[in-house]
């Protein structure tokens, strides 16, 4: 279903583009950057990316800096409408995640040395060709760099470097690319701004002597750090949004719903109740389906897709009077739950999907196999009815911010439906929540449980973060920052043809991208990771070589959340990395039952997926095991005992965990 109304929309979608640019060019071709752009890069505007250049002193903020961009310097989309900035401006500092992006003419990353995606450990190295500074601390950040596979240009290829763990909220960081070569072992020459930059103090009047005092800090923190100026082709400098900058607006949303609903339960109302047939449905005894009311933040009344955070004088969300945002809900409980009252739970849908998810077999199976009664609402700003806006905002920057902040609406919905779950005056006061003696079906005494899986987990981590009552959530075949996923996903295919239509030139897109990922953060685990697992316990599911979710991504969130890997995670040999799972601690068979965030493998013998930044198509990456971990009773078995106990137990023996290909 999903993906036959997705050609539909694609083809209309490609369709009106192709009208807005009849002679199929750009209406802004590739050139050199403009007024307003960073002299250091002149071959493309917002180059090099994240760049404190395109920040500005701002006391009032936590960082003492605000992203202010102009129109002009956002790429705008072959419809040639300017980029308005408003959504980007709020930032205080750009994306944890963020991919590094610079344009290294003739670079031949292997020849330079550069730390690939098999060996982070080698971005360490003291002689390590690119270096990320934590100007705060002196640390050195780990990473890896990688030229941009999909450019079809070899002179406008990107050299993506990417963060294996996020970057620190709030921090400042300085980077520095030096001793570079060419695919002739040759050393490539630092372009003429950046070595007059790089050199003696610049007279008065020069042009590039504003540029020369605001990098000069940053040079300095780089030669304390010991790296000297010979061989330097480029440095620059970047801050990183605070935590309040990345979850101001989704905690404000919250803390403002939750006091206006004071110690009360949210309204609801149930409008279907069917009960199966043990031949009918062997597993689930009743479906109930009803509304949640939940206060509105969103600027158009009732929220429809494309809405974006109503907002204040003060710049921050504030509820449209009086507006309400129906929350649809769907549950199913197990005939369990008529023995003995269930566990209750919230599932989160995949990509672009929609709460009847819920009933999808390996749902049922959980709920029956160990008592869950588990609850879903369409994750709104990223559900089946937002295709069109996600579409349109690869078409048009302009309307990508109502993807996040409806999401986020999208959230505070799901953080009312579980408080219903669990209120003594909620959901498990109606009939649908008991048996016919009056006996309740579901046990609200221990609190609530979160699973979810692809996109459920990707934003899962948010809703965990933002959640008053979830303390423990699986992410089932996860991981975070869209920003870094995309590229690496077949799920993207479609998309891509939009975005290349609206953006033809690879090096523009890979831009684009990152300013999605920034205002993006504010909607999904991204923005949340750093902090977690301060309150919360997530378990992590994995699928070796998925087609869909980049493995290299969840690799990222578990550095960043501290989650430990179940080993041994791979059989021998299985992994291409010099040292498997750099940087993430491991949990030993006998350090188990684990009370601490945890990362599962499963292995079902996919070979490995790529190691640059495409997705896996094509019949050498044999079967994508996207779905096998949530249809293996073994990593049922592991999430269960998790979610009610908070252990994470050995299901796996002595190997690694495998599962059977679903069928």
């Amino acid at each position: 279903m999903l993906h036959r109304l997705l050609r539909g929309l694609l083809a209309a979608a490609l369709g009106a583009a192709a009208l807005l640019v009849p002679d199929a060019r750009p209406a802004h071709a590739a050139g050199p950057s403009g007024p307003g752009c960073d002299p250091l890069a002149p071959v493309e505007c917002l180059l090099p990316f994240p760049n404190d250049w395109y920040t500005r002193s701002d006391p009032a903020t936590d960082t003492g800096r605000r992203v202010a961009f102009d129109s002009a310097v956002l790429p705008h989309a072959t419809a040639g409408r300017p980029v308005d900035p408003t959504a980007w401006n709020r930032s205080d500092g750009f994306s944890p995640g963020s991919t590094l992006i610079a344009h290294v003419p003739g670079l031949d990353p292997a020849a330079t040395g550069a730390a690939p995606i098999t060996d982070i450990g080698r971005s360490l190295a003291p002689d390590a060709p690119v270096v990320l500074l934590d100007t705060r601390t002196g640390e050195r950040w780990p990473y890896w760099a990688e030229p941009d596979s999909n450019a079809t240009d070899p002179a406008r290829r990107a050299l993506l470097i990417h963060p294996a763990r996020n970057f620190r909220d709030g921090h400042h960081y300085a980077v520095a690319l030096r001793n570079l070569k060419d695919g002739a072992g040759r050393a490539v020459p630092a372009a003429d701004p950046f070595a007059a930059v790089a050199g003696g103090p610049l007279p008065g009047g020069h042009p590039l002597r504003a540029r020369q005092r605001q990098l000069r800090p940053a040079l300095k923190a780089l030669r304390r750090a010991g790296v000297r100026s010979e061989g330097l082709y480029l440095a620059w400098d970047f801050t990183v949004a605070s935590t309040r900058g990345l979850t101001g607006d989704l905690f404000t949303v919250r803390d403002d719903a939750f006091r206006r609903l004071g110690g009360r339960s949210p309204g609801f109302a149930v409008t279907q109740v069917t009960d199966f047939t043990a031949e009918q449905d062997p597993r689930i005894a009743r479906e109930v389906t009803g509304r949640i009311t939940v206060p509105s933040y969103l600027n158009l009344p009732g929220g429809p897709p494309g809405s974006v955070l109503h907002r204040g004088r003060d710049g921050l969300p504030r509820r449209l009077p009086l507006s309400t945002q129906p929350a649809t809900f769907r549950c199913e409980i197990p005939r369990s739950a008529f023995r003995g009252a269930s566990h209750p739970a919230l599932y989160g849908h995949g990509l672009l999907g929609r709460r009847s998810e819920v009933g999808a077999g390996n749902v049922k199976a959980m709920a029956a196999e160990h008592n869950f009664t588990f609850c879903a609402t369409d994750w709104i700003g990223m559900a089946e009815e937002d295709i069109p806006t996600v579409l349109g905002a690869l078409a048009d920057p302009n309307l990508f911010p109502a993807v996040p902040e409806r999401s986020e609406q999208g959230v505070l919905n799901a953080l009312f439906l579980a408080r219903a779950l669990i209120h003594a005056d909620g959901l498990g006061t109606d009939p649908a929540f008991r048996d016919a003696a009056g006996r309740p079906l579901v046990d609200t005494r221990h609190g609530i449980g979160y699973d979810g899986n692809s996109q459920g987990g990707i934003l899962g981590g948010a809703l965990m973060a933002a959640s008053p009552d979830i303390r423990r959530g699986v992410l089932g075949v996860t991981g975070m920052n869209y920003g870094l996923l995309l590229n690496r996903s077949a799920d993207f295919a479609p998309f891509q043809q939009v975005l290349d239509l609206s953006y033809p030139d690879r090096l523009r897109q890979q831009i684009v991208l990152q300013l999605f990922q920034m205002v993006w953060d504010r909607g999904e685990t991204n923005g949340y990771a750093s902090h977690l697992t301060d309150r919360h316990q997530v378990l992590m599911h994995i699928a070796y070589g998925d087609h869909q979710v980049a493995n290299a991504a969840a690799d990222v969130e578990a550095r960043t959340i501290g989650a430990r890997l179940i080993a041994p995670a791979l059989a021998p040999g299985r992994s291409p990395d010099t040292v498997p799972y750099w940087g993430i601690g491991t949990v030993s068979r006998g350090q188990l039952p684990y009370r601490g965030s945890a990362m599962t493998v499963w292995d079902s013998g996919t070979p490995t997926p790529p190691l640059t930044n495409t997705p896996p198509n094509g019949p050498q990456y044999g079967h994508d095991p996207h779905s096998d971990p949530r249809n293996s009773s073994a990593a049922r078995q592991q999430k269960a005992t998790f979610l009610t106990t908070g252990r994470v137990i050995n299901v796996c023996g002595t190997t690694p965990c495998t599962a059977v290909p679903a069928s």
